[in-house]
């Protein structure tokens, strides 16, 4: 596959702005891969899909507040800095992006806030925009942590083009987000409301949970032609014993498995046994799924709508079939359905 079969013309005004007021009412897209067949569903319909013993697998990492504005010290140029994964807490070390990064040098102060509450001095050039920072801070490591958090935005993809508000806090955010660590939302299982989920358990679904925390990585740009040599930025996962005898057990039984987003896809496909079974894990994955792919875990997948020339997309076509995937693209642009983080949902049977 190459890159240049990612191309579609995208509106601007379908790239979602904001979310749906309520969350399990975006749109909702069913492909159905054996016939071909799409319907065109509310969110909440998805309950219809699935049965007693199915499993849905869902990503339980937490977006914490990563973006954050300060300046340069004697200059007091602004500087944009995006945090990307704490390195060392007791020396307060972070790995970093900076923006504009040509001007930061190791050495240079950066202050935040009000009154300087917050310094940070760059001890290290690591990659052409990345830096580590080491936080000057006296305060006990929770003190420090709110005060950064505090001051931090949340940090919505670039493409959503509007200044961040107060609401994004709870909604760029599932609701059973638990274990922090990622720089960006699943964004398929912001569709699930706490009333799905009961409704769900009700009829009997199961749920399993892994972690994935979602890197920068997932917006970073494909810039050659021949995907097989794209490296994506390595993300930390964790797949539990409870979630592996869940899965398992549902593939034993033939019964659906279903990955909540392209997040939870990266993660069950990372620590897959020779027999197809899921195993655990607690480390690192690079895995770049595109076409032709053959999956392992789950067989069937909810997603967003994503931006032409995205991995996402690669991965979703790699599940759903290039041609299919493309083609129902096609109808969702002629059906105005909303692209993005903030945007409508397809299940893929």
């Amino acid at each position: 596959m190459k890159l240049s079969q990612y191309k579609f013309t995208l509106p601007p005004e379908l790239i979602a702005k904001y979310p749906q007021e309520n969350r399990d009412e975006s749109r909702l897209m069913v492909l159905h891969r054996d016939s071909g067949k799409i319907e065109h569903k509310t969110f909440k319909d998805i309950i219809s899909y699935f049965e007693d013993q199915d499993t849905m697998v869902f990503n339980d990492t937490k977006v914490f507040p990563a973006r954050l504005y300060g300046n340069k010290e004697k200059t007091g140029a602004e500087i944009e800095v995006f945090l990307l994964r704490e390195l060392n807490r007791e020396q307060r070390l972070w790995d970093v992006l900076v923006d504009p990064a040509r001007k930061i040098r190791i050495g240079n102060k950066l202050y935040f806030g009000e009154d300087d509450v917050l310094v940070a001095e760059v001890i290290d050039n690591t990659t052409s925009r990345g830096r580590t920072l080491r936080f000057l801070y006296d305060g006990d490591y929770d003190d420090f942590k709110k005060t950064l958090f505090d001051l931090g935005e949340t940090p919505l993809p670039k493409f959503i083009d509007r200044p961040v508000e107060p609401e994004d806090r709870e909604r760029f955010q599932t609701i059973y987000a638990k274990n922090e660590g990622a720089v960006a939302a699943p964004t398929a299982g912001m569709h699930f409301s706490r009333e799905l989920l009961k409704r769900l358990e009700i009829k009997g679904v199961d749920f399993a949970y892994v972690t994935l925390h979602v890197g920068l990585g997932n917006f970073r740009t494909v810039d050659v032609e021949d995907l097989t040599k794209h490296k994506m930025d390595s993300e930390r996962i964790i797949i539990s014993d409870e979630a592996v005898e869940k899965v398992n057990a549902a593939k034993e039984r033939r019964s659906n498995v279903c990955a909540v987003g392209t997040t939870v896809m990266r993660t069950l496909e990372s620590s897959v046994s020779t027999m197809g079974h899921l195993k655990p894990f607690d480390g690192w994955t690079n895995k770049f799924i595109f076409p032709p792919y053959e999956f392992s875990v789950p067989n069937r997948m909810i997603s967003n709508f994503h931006l032409p020339y995205s991995t996402l997309l690669m991965m979703v076509s790699a599940f759903a079939g290039y041609d299919q995937l493309m083609s129902a693209y096609k109808l969702a642009i002629k059906e105005k359905y909303r692209f993005g983080t903030y945007g409508d949902a397809m299940l893929i049977l």
